[in-house]
């Protein structure tokens, strides 16, 4: 009979791996070993009757992989394996093997992906004897294995303890505030030397305080920051705010006459350079 966890919820865990076993030394941890069939007969499988030594069937329902046994398959060694499916592992002795005229191969699924799996695999002698609720997937090597199919029961996450003496340490009261920003009270003193109009002295000033608040962001940082900003002489202004009368003087206005005649052009040199070129191409085409 094949070995089933204890509890209540065990029977509609998934099956989420089957392999071969040369005994129960050789088992994976967390693995059933099937060494006994549903009828009483010893579950061994041997490649003949000369040999002694065999190896058995398993089969886990560990959930920690995150993987499923969707279905599972006894295929002859002139099939070809079904896509998706693969052979099971082999966990034997050494200069053990496995036979290849039966072999057994599964489909191994996300536990997400499917709502039905293989619930229990079992085996049975080679006789007419049915196992109710179970699908006969055929026999290899004197034996029937069986397996059944239905909805199963994931195990409910645990949720992760949290730390609440962290918690309350960020609530805390007691914690010094976070330093200021600078003001423009405290803002770089202005380099001497330098001439700017007040409303740049202003521009300047909060430009300065946005830079130290903002010095611990690298996306902040302008490609022009730190290249000073001065007026030419041309445009700089007097200290009455009024533009000098001389330039004002300089000034003229031109009427459509005096525009047309300083930039009238009647193409004579381009006239004569066709003129003199005719010729020449007349008398070669003649």
């Amino acid at each position: 009979m094949s070995l089933m966890e204890h509890g209540g919820g065990a029977h509609n865990r998934p099956v989420t791996a089957v392999a071969w076993a040369s005994n129960s030394s050789t088992c994976p941890k967390d693995f059933n070993l099937i060494s006994i069939t549903e009828d009483g007969a010893a579950a061994n499988f041997t490649r003949s009757f000369a040999m002694k030594a065999g190896y058995y069937l398993c089969y886990s329902k560990d959930m920690s992989g995150g993987m499923v046994v969707s279905d599972v398959q006894v295929i002859s060694d002139k099939e070809t394996v079904p896509h998706g499916y693969c052979y099971i592992p082999e966990h034997l002795e050494p200069r053990a093997s496995v036979s290849k005229k039966k072999r057994v191969c599964v489909r191994m699924v996300p536990v997400g992906g499917v709502e039905t799996a293989v619930l229990d695999i079992k085996l049975t002698a080679k006789t007419r004897r049915m196992l109710q609720h179970y699908t006969c997937l055929g026999d290899m090597h004197g034996y029937v294995m069986w397996c059944k199919k239905g909805p199963f029961s994931s195990p409910l996450p645990q949720a992760k303890p949290r730390s609440l003496s962290l918690d309350l340490r960020q609530l805390s009261l007691d914690q010094n505030p976070p330093p200021l920003p600078l003001r423009p009270s405290n803002a770089p003193p202005m380099p001497p030397g330098r001439k700017l109009s007040h409303r740049r002295s202003n521009l300047q000033l909060n430009d300065a305080v946005d830079k130290v608040v903002d010095s611990s962001n690298i996306y902040g940082i302008s490609a022009i920051d730190g290249v000073p900003f001065t007026l030419h002489p041309k445009f700089k202004t007097q200290t009455n705010g009024m533009t000098p009368t001389n330039t004002l003087n300089n000034i003229r206005i031109k009427s459509v006459q005096d525009i047309e005649n300083e930039y009238n052009y009647t193409f004579t040199v381009e006239e004569n350079a066709a003129k003199r070129t005719t010729p020449l191409t007349t008398g070669s085409t003649s």
